[in-house]
């Protein structure tokens, strides 16, 4: 990624201990509690619309991500690999120095209108969340959405952050002149779990509740109910419960994806694990053993247990089924072991 018109303040620009691309960029430290210890990097970009590799098996060609880094600070991010392209490391550096590429909008509205974009389809969310915390004092997304509206251009966005319903008028508006998809990221509904390994996003329930109101408001809106985490958040009762709070609030669709583990989640999520859960490390390693991904069969086993209960709850009909509660999530604890978390496999 190549920046201009950098500036720093408050730091020597030859200072070694700074990363490479913020020598020259306005560094910010806000004193409120949301964003104590954490450090933003205004940028200026030089694009923003960007496209991914022929060889990328992602069912879109174009990305806007306005930020890099995110405070959601979740412990399995895919992403944390790419903040040591910025002379960053993938583990506390990823969750509290954020880079902000201040002129987002300005510059996805001259690229949308530029001769050589020939249109597609653009994903954002994809990287790091558009709409985490940040975005509440940088306000990117609006201007974003509004070249979008404006360019009829197609997108999706993919968030955990509740703070979207701000621009629900934007993206009614847009629904109106080209295809809009929205999906909240939840994995889980277990409170517990959500506190140890997602501590800055929105509670599930609340992006559940946000979820309803996109799709009362005529936008599409599903659940991308991932990840699902082995031994902590995969057995029956507690899918159970997920996929039935999913439906609960109207989702569109929910589309279950396992953990994976690629480097730099890997070592950040299996140090907090040893820290937390160190009985689960030997099962962890056996799992991901040979690589980022757990065993097909224990995906497909994941998959088609979320497929029947999604059939069960009525997702995708329109109005969702309620049939008798679910039964309540347990965790593994004193009376119910780690050995009885696990039955999928």
């Amino acid at each position: 990624m190549r920046w201009d018109n950098l500036r720093l303040t408050g730091a020597d620009d030859h200072d070694p201990a700074l990363p490479l691309f913020a020598q020259g960029a306005v560094a910010r430290v806000f004193d409120t509690p949301a964003f104590h210890g954490m450090t933003f990097y205004e940028v200026r970009a030089r694009s923003i619309v960007n496209r991914l590799p022929p060889a990328s098996r992602m069912p879109f060609e174009h990305t806007i991500n306005p930020y890099r880094g995110c405070g959601h600070a979740c412990r399995y991010c895919f992403a944390r690999n790419t903040h040591t392209y910025l002379d960053l490391d993938a583990g506390l550096d990823f969750d509290t120095k954020v880079v902000v590429k201040v002129n987002a909008a300005e510059l996805t509205r001259r690229e949308l209108a530029s001769p050589r974009w020939r249109g597609g389809h653009i994903a954002m969310g994809t990287n790091v969340d558009c709409y985490q915390r940040a975005e509440g004092r940088y306000q990117l997304m609006p201007g974003i959405l509004a070249a979008l509206r404006d360019a009829a251009n197609p997108f999706s966005i993919l968030t955990k952050g509740t703070l979207i319903l701000r621009d629900l008028d934007l993206l009614a508006e847009a629904a109106t002149v080209t295809e809009v998809s929205v999906n909240f990221s939840v994995g889980f509904v277990d409170g517990q779990v959500w506190r140890e390994v997602e501590p800055g996003t929105p509670h599930p329930e609340r992006r559940l509740e946000a979820c309803a109101r996109l799709n009362a408001a005529g936008i599409r809106c599903g659940v991308l109910m991932a990840p699902v985490l082995p031994y902590l958040t995969d057995s029956p009762a507690q899918l159970e419960a997920t996929v039935a709070r999913i439906a609960a609030a109207g989702a569109a669709r929910v589309t279950p994806l396992v953990l994976h583990l690629r480097p730099g989640a890997r070592q950040w999520y299996l140090g907090w694990l040893a820290r937390e859960h160190p009985r689960l490390v030997p099962r962890y390693l056996e799992l991901y053993g040979r690589g980022a991904y757990a065993p097909r069969r224990y995906q497909e086993q994941v998959t088609a247990r979320v497929r029947e209960l999604a059939g069960r709850y009525g997702i995708g009909r329109g109005s969702a089924r309620r049939p008798a509660s679910p039964p309540t999530a347990q965790r593994p604890g004193p009376d119910r072991p780690d050995a009885e978390q696990l039955s999928l496999l």
